[in-house]
């Protein structure tokens, strides 16, 4: 059994990939996942028939001690052969197996807003101490980088997995056709880190010069103070909020630019899913982003600033190679980020062949 535990099960990167893994392997596993907010919205990508329960747990914010003897209660309960957590909201896991129980794997995919510009010290010293003797799974350089030289962790113990994605699902095809308006669309859970606002931002500066339209994929907490962000901003004419959508491949098709305006990032399942759709993307600089993208498209990348976004917006509407880019981007995906790749790496870890 994999025990596996996130801070949410809401729809996002690391749960996406979770059930994309748990769905291709079936039966060869038995999963338990917690949630430590409640929250399994997540469990609509898991294929019927899989052997998985969410038992349920109660963490109480700020009662550390407690909510860590309540997971070894359940360690002990379930007896997992891996424990799997997921980043900083499920380190009382981490702590509840410092006398292990199961082998531990942590799966450490990036911050919130709260890390984006530094670590927090106290963190720093609880994952140096807590993570030293378990497998931690990274899928960028960047926080191979963090974890080697601000945690201080043994890079044996640290293992490089680049997130992968289903290509076939995003093929292409036929070449788009130009419509008289361009399309930026970009994919993303409406929360703080993700900074959506500075994209409305970023396109009100474009229309000032350019007819474009605007569609955003997702749903989260900041739904609504976007919606009234782009109103005030005078442009919510041209900006369609198409929510949450459980399969959205589709819509990348309707794109001509893909945009991704975070403050924080590290292998972003989206920017993944807009090369596969062979887009040219105009993205923040952050995490891995500039080492993903192919080359020809790097020169559309900013700073985290909107002014900065709203240049390379406008440089690859006007560009005559946008195609050529889009088309290099899918080559590169294909031939770097195949989820096949990505889910032999993890079957070897859970299985302990790489141990």
């Amino acid at each position: 059994m994999l025990l596996t535990t996130f801070p949410t099960f809401a729809i996002g990167g690391a749960q996406v990939r979770y059930a994309a893994f748990a769905n291709r392997f079936g039966p060869a596993y038995r999963h338990a996942i917690i949630a430590m907010d409640g929250t399994l919205a997540c469990r609509e990508r898991l294929e019927p028939g899989l052997d998985v329960q969410f038992p349920p747990f109660a963490a109480r914010k700020g009662a550390t001690l407690a909510t860590v003897r309540a997971a070894r209660r359940v360690l002990r309960a379930l007896r997992p052969q891996v424990l799997v957590t997921n980043n900083w909201g499920t380190i009382e896991w981490a702590m509840a197996n410092a006398l292990p129980l199961a082998r531990h794997v942590h799966i450490e995919d990036g911050f919130g807003p709260e890390e984006r510009a530094t670590q927090i010290p106290r963190r720093v010293w609880t994952r140096r101490l807590f993570l030293r003797r378990s497998t931690v799974v990274l899928p960028s350089r960047t926080l191979w980088r963090i974890a080697t030289e601000i945690w201080k962790l043994d890079p044996a113990r640290l293992r490089y997995i680049p997130n992968g994605i289903d290509l076939a699902r995003f093929a292409v095809e036929a070449p788009r056709m130009a419509g008289a308006e361009p399309v930026i669309g970009t994919v993303a859970a409406l929360r703080a880190e993700k900074n959506i606002g500075r994209l409305l931002r970023a396109f009100r500066i474009v229309t000032a010069t350019t007819r474009a339209r605007l569609v955003i994929v997702g749903d989260g907490p900041e739904r609504a103070g976007l919606a009234a962000l782009s109103e005030r901003l005078g442009v919510a004419d041209r900006v369609t909020f198409a929510g949450h959508r459980a399969d959205p491949a589709p819509l990348y098709r309707d794109f001509d630019i893909f945009a991704l305006s975070s403050d924080t990032e590290q292998m972003p399942l989206s920017v993944l899913e807009a090369m596969a759709s062979a887009l040219p993307v105009a993205a923040t600089d952050v995490g891995d982003v500039r080492e993903m993208l192919a080359a020809g498209n790097q020169p559309f990348i900013a700073p985290c600033d909107d002014a900065a976004l709203a240049e390379r917006l406008l440089a690859l509407i006007s560009a005559p190679e946008r195609s050529a880019i889009g088309a290099e981007n899918r080559a590169k995906a294909r031939r770097d980020y195949d989820q096949e790749r990505m889910f032999r790496a993890y079957a070897a870890l859970m299985g302990g062949a790489d141990e």
